[in-house]
């Protein structure tokens, strides 16, 4: 039996997960505690993700307690943890993955195509602007900051039309009843690793690596490893417009990647399979900077976009 402390940031989703990973590992017979750490995205909360552009910026505050020895792991979103690692650090578990598909939330309307010309839609997300942009570029997109709950009551109180978040996070809350559309991949390629849990730890300590094993999930770990390598390949944080959605397909990862102007006047739609994860996400995203994907990205890092200002 072992003591292990978790680090987490404070979110209702967050500590969701956290309790998740404590009670699994409880079930093993360990004693485990759980220390709430601030991040950087969780104190900036008036401002577009997309403009704070800090990679990292839900997962510094955490590291830095691993490295001082005050937590023993770290339980993140796996989106939101950097493609990168900084050498402090490794990845000791991947977990099952939930639905890692974007869900289309309203009051009033049955899903995208139904939005009247002109309609209000809430997101955080370039990535999210840019498809629905493309999809349809009569709707105006509004930055949507703060947790799940904050977001489900502007849209209740009208703020917006429609809002588009991750089905994982609902799911994992409880909170689907104004989900009207699980959309589809091919209208909009989720986030890399959106869905999955990562569980990062101080690199080298194989005790806790070892305790942790079993919450490791194989095809959760090659598919979005595939992902991650795509997104490390295009040089992007959680934040930039680009897309990444692999599936295994028996023995073989199956992998669709996008990158899109925010603006949604420029698509670039790539997919690929393959039997080693890595190699596979690193190719699908050197055809995608073929393609143009890197005249589209140095625009979207030389700032030379607009996020339209909170309605």
């Amino acid at each position: 039996m072992a003591h292990l402390r978790i680090g987490s940031r404070g979110s209702q989703l967050a500590l969701w997960q956290a309790h998740h990973i404590s009670d699994l590992l409880r079930a093993q017979g360990h004693l485990v505690e759980l220390e709430i750490i601030k991040t950087t995205g969780d104190k900036i909360t008036d401002v577009a993700l997309a403009k704070v552009g800090t990679k990292g910026m839900f997962t510094k505050e955490i590291e830095e307690a691993l490295v001082e020895n005050r937590v023993d792991l770290a339980v993140h979103s796996l989106k939101d943890l950097p493609t990168e690692l900084a050498s402090d650090f490794e990845i000791a578990a991947i977990t099952a993955r939930q639905n890692p598909r974007d869900v289309f939330c309203s009051v009033k309307f049955a899903g995208i195509e139904a939005l009247p010309p002109g309609a209000n839609v809430g997101t955080s997300s370039l990535r999210r602007q840019a498809q629905l942009k493309a999809l349809r570029p009569d709707l105006n997109i509004h930055p949507l900051r703060g947790n799940v709950d904050t977001r489900l009551r502007k849209l209740e109180a009208g703020d917006y039309d429609a809002i588009i978040l991750a089905a994982a996070g609902l799911n994992r809350l409880g909170k689907t009843q104004l989900v009207k559309q699980v959309i589809p991949v091919e209208v909009m390629t989720p986030a890399a690793g959106q869905g999955a849990l990562g569980i990062e730890i101080r690199r080298g300590d194989a005790a806790t690596r070892q305790l942790l094993a079993f919450l490791d999930d194989a095809a959760a770990r090659a598919t979005t490893s595939s992902e991650r390598a795509l997104l490390n390949k295009l040089g992007g944080g959680c934040q930039v417009p680009i897309g990444a959605f692999a599936e295994m397909q028996g023995s073989t990862v199956h992998l669709s990647g996008l990158v899109a102007h925010p603006n949604g006047t420029k698509v670039l739609r790539e997919s690929r399979e393959g039997t080693d994860p890595i190699r596979l996400g690193e190719e699908v995203g050197e055809t995608l900077l073929s393609r143009g994907g890197d005249e589209i990205l140095e625009q979207v890092y030389g700032a030379g976009f607009a996020l339209p200002q909170q309605p």
